[in-house]
C-alpha cells in the first residue's frame, strides 16, 4: 500500500418504519417492534440526523463509506425499498457497502427478497446475494459477513455459521497473501462478552479463533450503538476491533451517546500499517458535526 485511503463506517441507522406491505407481514414479532418504535426508538433515532453524519463525511471527500446493519425497524417490503431510496442518495455501490443487521433480516418475509434488493451494495448483482463478500476499494479489501438471524420476539441475537467462517478464512488469507489490508464488517459484536446474551454473536468464540491467526487488520462493527475498541491478539499480532455509535441517535439512551460515525485514514510508516482512528458525530440535535476523539490505531503493537 503506498497511498492514504480514508474509510467512513457508520451504522444502526434505524429508518423509521414505511408503511404499505400487506398485512401478512404483521406477526407478533413486527407489532411488538412497531411498539417499540412507538416507545422509543422514533424519539432517539431521526433519518436527518444520519443524513447530517453522511454529509459530514461526503464533504470530507472520504473513499469509501461502510454501513455496518439496522439500516430498517421491521423487516417490511416497503421499508427495503425506502432504505435502498436512501442508499442511492448517498453514493452508487462503488462509493459504499452495506452488511445487513438483525432489524434487517427481521422475520418471516413470505417470499419477498428482503436485504436482496441491496445486492449491489453487498457485492451482488440482480437480486442475488452471498456471504460474505469481498469488495475492494482502493487499497482495502472489505470482507462483508452476515450475522443476521431471523429470531423470536424479544431476541436480537446473530450468528455467522460454519460455512460462513470457512469461506471467510480462505478469503482472508488470499487476500493477505496479495499484501491488500483487510478490514472485516460485521454486524453484531465479534468478541466473546460484548453483549449479553439475548444480543449477542452466538459464535463469537469460533470468530475470534478465526482471527487469532491474524488475518485481518481492522474488524468493524455496530449493534450496541457505542464507540468501543477492543484489541484481539493473535498469533503475530494484535487486530482492533471497532464499534460504533447509531448514525441516527438524536438523544442518548441509557448508555447510548448521542450519533456519531468513524473515520479511518490508513497509511504506512517506518513502523508498518498504521491507521488513524477519528470519532465524529453531534453534541444535539441542532449541532454541526464536529471532531470528538483522535487516536491511532498500530495493528501488530
Amino acid at each position: 500500500m503506498t497511498e492514504t485511503f480514508t474509510l467512513a463506517h457508520f451504522s444502526d441507522v434505524h429508518l423509521p418504519p414505511v408503511f404499505g406491505s400487506r398485512w401478512q407481514y404483521w406477526n407478533a414479532k413486527r407489532v411488538l417492534g412497531y411498539l417499540n418504535w412507538l416507545r422509543k426508538r422514533r424519539r432517539v433515532h431521526q433519518g436527518e440526523i444520519a443524513d447530517k453524519l453522511i454529509a459530514d463525511a461526503t464533504a470530507l471527500r472520504v473513499g469509501h463509506i461502510v454501513i455496518t446493519g439496522d439500516l430498517i425497524n421491521l423487516g417490511l417490503p416497503s421499508e427495503y425499498e425506502a432504505a435502498l431510496d436512501w442508499l442511492r442518495s448517498i453514493g452508487s455501490p462503488e462509493d459504499v457497502t452495506v452488511i445487513p443487521g438483525n432489524h434487517d433480516i427481521y422475520s418471516s418475509l413470505y417470499g419477498d427478497p428482503g436485504v436482496a434488493r441491496w445486492a449491489e451494495y453487498m457485492g451482488g448483482e440482480n437480486d442475488t446475494l452471498a456471504f460474505p463478500f469481498v469488495r475492494r476499494v482502493g487499497p482495502i479489501g472489505l470482507i462483508g459477513l452476515n450475522s443476521a438471524v431471523e429470531t423470536p420476539p424479544f431476541f436480537a441475537s446473530g450468528r455467522i455459521g460454519a460455512h460462513q467462517l470457512e469461506i471467510a478464512g480462505e478469503q482472508l488469507t488470499a487476500l493477505g497473501e496479495e499484501g491488500i489490508v483487510r478490514v472485516v464488517l460485521i454486524h453484531h459484536p465479534p468478541l466473546p462478552n460484548l453483549a449479553p446474551p439475548r444480543r449477542a454473536l452466538s459464535d463469537a468464540a469460533h470468530f475470534a479463533h478465526l482471527l487469532e491467526r491474524g488475518d485481518a487488520e481492522l474488524v468493524l462493527y455496530g449493534h450496541n450503538h457505542k464507540t468501543r475498541v477492543d484489541w484481539l491478539r493473535s498469533r503475530t499480532k494484535s487486530i482492533p476491533v471497532v464499534g460504533v455509535a447509531s448514525a441516527s441517535a438524536a438523544v442518548t439512551y441509557g448508555e447510548e451517546p448521542l450519533a456519531s460515525y468513524n473515520l479511518f485514514t490508513f497509511f504506512k510508516s517506518e513502523n508498518g500499517l498504521r491507521i488513524r482512528h477519528v470519532v465524529r458525530g453531534i453534541d444535539a440535535p441542532d449541532s454541526p458535526v464536529r471532531k470528538i476523539s483522535e487516536t491511532v490505531l498500530t495493528p501488530g503493537i
